[in-house]
């Protein structure tokens, strides 16, 4: 019985934080020995909204390099740069045919991308990224497409494009569904609801022990909790949302605890960089081996892209002659 296929992916952002980890990364790891995976780079949709494009490669390594060190078996789950692989700006063109202006417009995640990185004006690359994220998934016949809830509009986008192709021009595509990821988003140090680089509030795979506890002993608690005694309400804490995360068996503990006044802030942060350093160990000692060996690295992504290209022409060849165009 043939297994189902996964397609997913992200943007070339460099050192990948446990954000990346708990969204993404640690599923995907899972989901390779029960599905047949394909992991995107995907370096043209960094220039939807930035189009300073000069640290995109570095980036798309160090990023490889953490999904090596996590456990993404290239033997798997081939890996490969969306610019790399003509086809997905061909079947984007296509895909743009399919879709009206005012159904893009109704998609949340748009807006909120506008909000949150202060977006002046919007670009046509921009608006039109989710018909674009379809051509990545539809080009390698993703049956399922791991997710956190936030991204379940853009499955949904997807779904109805090809739905919309299928019935114009004749079979050719599945119509892709969400597999939801329980832990889609980790709120930042600072208690920003996401993490982010960019505001500085990230805790990378790659950092060391010490430099974990350093930044967590910064991050933000229950205000109204000042010091050891006072009663605290861990339902507004972002260290006791990481608990729940990296220090599950201590959970009930912890919270009692907190509310009780009996733990002090200072040592529940303590505890919880030492879980949180406990697991990325493994990955943090991959680490030196690729970034020793980048040539093995680079080597990884070319066998990916000629896997990727193979199915990709494929595809191709099927829409082309659906479409009588060609």
């Amino acid at each position: 019985m043939r297994i189902k296929r996964i397609l997913s992916g992200m943007r070339p952002s460099g050192k990948l934080h446990i954000g990346h980890y708990v969204g993404a990364l640690e599923n995907w790891v899972q989901l390779q020995n029960n599905y047949e995976n394909f992991h995107l780079i995907a370096d043209y949709h960094v220039l939807t909204t930035d189009l300073d494009s000069s640290q995109i490669h570095d980036n798309t390594i160090e990023m490889l390099i953490d999904w090596l060190s996590a456990g993404l078996d290239p033997n798997k789950s081939p890996m490969f740069r969306q610019s790399q692989i003509k086809e997905h700006t061909e079947l984007n063109l296509i895909f743009g045919m399919l879709i009206t202006v005012n159904r893009l417009e109704r998609n949340p995640t748009l807006k909120d991308q506008i909000r949150d990185l202060h977006i002046d004006y919007v670009t046509f690359g921009h608006f039109g990224y989710p018909v674009l994220q379809a051509a990545d998934i539809l080009l390698y016949k993703g049956e399922f497409v791991p997710v956190g809830e936030d991204q379940v509009p853009h499955v949904e986008i997807s779904r109805e494009i090809a739905r919309k192709f299928n019935n114009q021009y004749g079979e050719v595509f599945p119509e892709p569904e969400p597999l939801l990821t329980r832990f889609s988003r980790l709120p930042g140090l600072d208690g920003n609801a996401k993490m982010s680089k960019s505001l500085g509030n990230t805790i990378l795979l790659s950092d060391d022990t010490e430099t974990i506890k350093s930044k967590l002993k910064k991050a933000v608690t229950d205000p109204n909790k000042i010091r050891k005694g006072d009663p605290g309400n861990p339902d507004i804490c972002l260290v006791f949302a990481y608990h729940k995360k990296f220090n599950s068996g201590q959970v009930d503990e912890i919270e009692a605890g907190c509310r009780s006044g009996a733990l002090g802030c200072v040592d529940c942060k303590m505890n919880c960089s030492s879980k949180i350093s406990e697991l990325l160990e493994p990955i943090r000692s991959k680490r030196p081996y690729f970034e020793n060996n980048l040539s093995e690295v680079q080597e990884i992504l070319h066998e990916g892209e000629i896997k990727a290209r193979l199915i990709a022409g494929e595809t191709m060849k099927q829409v082309r002659e659906k479409m009588k165009i060609g």
